[in-house]
């Protein structure tokens, strides 16, 4: 369906990536769900994988620096929104807006970065992103999201093969 990812696309995921271990919280993102049984870090690197693969698949000329970078970013709230303690409400609306304080507050964002942060959750906010590369990375989001969410992950594998054991018994 989506064309695979080339070696320099892989090799800028990840060293874009081992880069904000040392510099952000990111590493932080690991302690969070975010779908199903995938964890927050998981998420935003698959955005991230997922755009490069949108992008070149259809041919798309994007910046792929601040493409990654702000998919990477794209979520970093860092809380649990299964935890109504921590949570602010209105969690789907909100969380673009504190991505992007967390992220500037590390960061020196470009335009496309800020874009793709504060707008990747359109429709559900009512502005939609502005550039190709927030675009990208809102569908990418979208698609990740779905397959996290709904995919025969370990823990329904798991799950299954317990009552399986259960009905054979």
């Amino acid at each position: 369906m989506f064309l695979p990812l080339t070696m320099n696309q892989f090799r800028l995921v990840v060293t874009t990536l081992t880069g904000m271990y040392a510099t952000s919280r990111i590493l932080e993102n690991h302690n969070f769900v975010q779908h199903g049984s995938t964890s927050l870090f998981v998420h935003c690197r698959n955005v991230a994988f997922m755009s490069l693969k949108i992008a070149r698949t259809f041919k798309v000329k994007v910046d792929e620096k601040s493409l990654v970078r702000g998919a990477l970013l794209h979520d970093y709230y860092l809380y649990d929104w299964h935890d109504r303690k921590v949570c602010p409400s209105w969690h789907g609306f909100k969380h673009p807006y504190i991505a992007l304080n967390n992220a500037s507050k590390t960061y020196d964002l470009t335009p496309v970065e800020i874009d793709i942060i504060s707008r990747h959750m359109f429709p559900l906010t009512p502005i939609p992103p502005k550039t190709k590369e927030g675009w990208i990375v809102s569908i990418a989001d979208k698609l990740c999201s779905l397959y996290e969410t709904f995919k025969r992950n370990e823990y329904h594998i798991k799950h299954r093969k317990l009552l399986l054991q259960r009905v054979k018994a």
